[in-house]
């Protein structure tokens, strides 16, 4: 028995994907649930596994190549099936000469024909009407004749589109070799100068198409304050040794998810999204922290669940590791769904400010930079302290300015109050 293995609805939205690698070949015996394909949709990297026991017969797309949900991508067989070539399309016997005329008639003028032109009135009347030179038209009907689809199709065919001039092999005419197109990457020119051409993947349409909308659909606020953090460096200074002795990477964003999921649980607005269909705000019970990871080929943003309720080093332990996985490509789909709010950390990177664009369908996201030392008064004398810029937008048709700036405040405040931050989550 021959089945077509199809590409499923593997989550929420996701319409396509990309082959990124096979896992087996034609010819190979599969097991029920052995993964044979990896396949990218939206962010992550799936397996997706064989619903039963058989042979590989077909793999219909090459690495590399983009599948849409519904696509037959592998043919499996059992019971000593063995692959079938997929059959020619199927031609009329007539309309394939005809299109082949017209073709090779189309690539220069043709010269009147001989002798007398066959040829009915209608088809005299309609060439007339399609301002065509009837003598011109190669003629596919019986004895020579000129039809009336002949006349059509010299009329129709587009210029450009017909293949080049014929060559002899052997006493028989054979069209060409097409040209190859230039590969993806390659050099090339326009009518300023050399330019490269580089494919753009799926991770990147996906973060394209995220961007966009977002920023269509959401009335971006940005804003901006200023946050000493001298105290908080110096306490992961303190930590950083004894997380490591229990074998976690603490970070300083680990510090920003629990600071951020205290402010939320005060300003309970940015923590929702907005049911514009239904005119409804959804407040969320739980903190689900998306954090902004930078990969080789784009921006992921796995989740920390439950950031609320976790302690810091189980924070940091799993914003390790998901970080890991995200640069590996080896997160699931559901270690990429249902984040409340998200948090970018641009300071490992440099910079003094940027505007962060909201991750639909939430209302806000936070950003944070460089931690620089500059002057500051503390305890009424000019000091050198420890700043870091902190960028908070929102989406201003829930969101009002006040509340906005009353929550980034409040932030400000656990950055520089560690210590009560993690003695309150």
């Amino acid at each position: 028995m021959v089945f077509e293995f199809k590409f499923p609805d593997v989550g929420e939205g996701i319409h396509e994907g990309r082959i990124v690698e096979w896992l087996v070949q034609v010819g190979d015996s599969l097991k029920v649930d052995q993964p044979f394909v990896k396949v990218e949709t939206d962010k992550a990297v799936v397996d997706l596994p064989s619903p039963r026991a058989g042979t590989v017969l077909e793999l219909r797309f090459q690495k590399g190549d983009a599948i849409r949900v519904g696509d037959v991508i592998a043919v499996f067989g059992t019971d000593g099936d063995t692959a079938i070539p997929a059959p020619a399309p199927s031609v009329p016997a007539t309309a394939a000469p005809a299109a082949e005329a017209r073709a090779l008639s189309a690539q220069a003028p043709s010269a009147p024909r001989p002798g007398r032109l066959l040829a009915t009135p209608h088809t005299r009347a309609l060439a007339r009407k399609l301002g065509v030179d009837l003598a011109s038209v190669p003629a596919t009907g019986r004895n020579g004749r000129v039809t009336d689809e002949d006349v059509r199709g010299f009329a129709e065919v587009p210029p450009g589109s017909l293949p080049g001039p014929r060559v002899s092999v052997d006493g028989v005419e054979v069209a060409p070799e097409p040209a190859p197109a230039r590969p993806l990457g390659s050099a090339g020119s326009d009518p300023y100068g050399p330019v490269e051409r580089t494919p753009v993947s799926h991770l990147r349409k996906v973060i394209a198409q995220a961007m966009a909308l977002s920023k269509r659909t959401a009335a971006h606020v940005t804003h901006v304050d200023e946050a000493d953090v001298t105290d908080l460096v110096a306490l992961h200074g303190r930590l950083k040794s004894l997380a490591e002795a229990d074998g976690v990477k603490l970070s300083l964003t680990a510090f920003f998810v629990k600071a951020l999921a205290s402010m939320l649980k005060a300003h309970p607005l940015l923590n929702a999204s907005f049911d514009e269909a239904r005119g409804e705000i959804v407040l969320k019970r739980y903190v689900h922290m998306g954090v902004a990871v930078d990969t080789p080929e784009g921006l992921i943003v796995p989740v920390v669940r439950d950031a609320d309720r976790k302690d810091l080093l189980t924070v940091a332990r799993e914003i390790a590791d998901l970080a890991a996985r995200a640069r590996e490509r080896r997160l699931s789909l559901d270690e990429l769904k249902g984040a409340s709010f998200t948090l970018t950390n641009i300071g490992p990177v440099g910079g003094l400010l940027a505007t962060p664009i909201i991750h639909q369908p939430e209302l806000a996201i936070a950003a944070f930079f460089a931690v620089k030392d500059r002057p500051a008064v503390h305890q009424g004398q000019i000091a050198v302290r420890k700043m870091m810029n902190v960028a908070l937008s929102f989406d201003h048709r829930i969101i009002d300015g006040a509340e906005g700036a009353r929550a980034a405040s409040v932030l400000v405040k656990r950055l520089e109050n560690p210590e009560y931050m993690l003695l309150r989550g």
